[in-house]
């Protein structure tokens, strides 16, 4: 399975990101083979919506679960429609690293 986790950077060791819709970055775990690749949020700057076209780039990555601290009602409406499972970490300061270390245990 595919896991999305919201980022502030490009790069393992940045800040989680607690906000789905207007994260800077989403990193993909491949949970089978361990490898992340990171992905540009596109509608970081969106006037409207941001989080139901990030919803969208999730379905289009096929991504079975995201991490992130917050999730819109549009975007948990789309999500639920596939099926995307989504899990809420309210914890500060952490690195994305330390989710994708908690992931593969």
């Amino acid at each position: 399975m595919k896991t999305l986790i919201t980022s502030t950077e490009d790069k393992l060791n940045a800040a989680f990101d607690k906000r789905f819709g207007r994260a800077a970055w989403f990193c993909v775990l491949d949970e089978s083979t361990g490898e992340t690749a990171f992905y540009p949020n596109e509608n970081i700057n969106a006037t409207g919506g941001a989080g139901t076209k990030a919803a969208e780039k999730v379905v289009e990555l096929g991504v079975g679960k995201i991490i992130s601290g917050d999730f819109g009602p549009k975007a948990k409406e789309l999500l639920n429609k596939f099926n995307i499972q989504m899990v809420i970490i309210e914890e500060e300061d952490l690195s994305v690293k330390e989710i994708v270390e908690r992931i593969k245990k």
